[in-house]
């Protein structure tokens, strides 16, 4: 039988947070399947307890092991200044180069994995993921058609493989090598032939602002809070109040049902 695993990456005390209400919306899917949170030094031993608490496998790894010239050149401020984000802002706790460490989870003793960021929610059962190829991902749709031709990679399949990650170190850090969005615009590189899931499997929050008539709660599998995060004040709070208030209830550990949720239009 296959040896499966959900798996998230956590590199400080503020996606720990996240990592929790995504653990708890596993748990209440029903899945069988291992919670991986892979854990970098930055995360506290509390933080990691809490994660323990709700079911986690915590497996401690390092940043990959860049030069100097590709740190600098990812560096946020830098890599902010080359490429801005435009559509919405990044939480002061988000450092870029972080990112890259996701692509730790091809050295681990799994067959197959879902890899799921922190700041996800899974609303209902997705185990049949596991059944999907290598590479499989969501379009990165939350404005307009345009987005269709990019991945998003907050959700997607892996096969975890030594080769692979090795391959992969090479790729990464080549002389001149610059990756505009981090891990998303490199894998979508790795991975050109990207098998595309249904957007409703890494359904974007912007999405509820912008496209409101591809929202149906009762066809979303994962909510993804791309840009701003559910527990921090921003701009955009009163805008996304029904997103947040579901996240903050898998988050206290008492989830209210979605499906009860209004549309977009209807909360505006």
């Amino acid at each position: 039988m296959p040896h499966d695993a959900y798996v998230t990456l956590v590199t400080n005390d503020d996606f720990a947070i996240g990592a929790g209400a995504l653990l708890t919306s596993l748990e209440v899917s029903g899945t069988r399947a291992e919670r991986v949170v892979l854990c970098t030094g930055g995360v506290s031993r509390a933080a990691r307890d809490r994660l323990a608490q709700r079911g986690a496998t915590l497996v401690d790894v390092e940043l990959l092991p860049t030069s100097e010239e590709f740190d600098a050149i990812h560096a946020r401020g830098r890599l902010h200044e080359a490429a801005p984000f435009t559509r919405g802002e990044k939480p002061g706790f988000h450092t870029p180069l972080d990112n890259f460490a996701k692509l730790r989870l091809w050295e681990l003793d799994h067959d197959r994995v879902v890899f799921l960021d922190a700041d996800t929610l899974v609303l209902r059962n997705i185990d049949r993921l596991f059944e999907y190829p290598e590479f499989s991902a969501a379009p990165n749709v939350y404005e307009g058609l345009s987005d269709f031709h990019r991945m998003n990679s907050g959700v997607f399949t892996a096969r975890p493989s030594p080769a692979t990650f090795e391959r992969m170190l090479e790729r990464l850090d080549a002389p001149g090598a610059f990756w505009r969005r981090t891990d998303q615009t490199f894998l979508q590189a790795f991975f050109p032939d990207w098998h595309g899931l249904p957007v409703t499997m890494n359904m974007l929050q912007y999405v509820w602002l912008n496209l409101p008539e591809l929202w149906s709660w009762d066809a979303i599998h994962v909510l993804h809070f791309q840009y701003e995060k559910p527990w921090e004040s921003h701009a955009k709070t009163d805008r996304l109040r029904p997103l947040i208030d579901l996240w903050r209830s898998f988050e206290d550990g008492r989830p209210i049902d979605h499906l009860r949720l209004p549309p977009p239009c209807a909360s505006r």
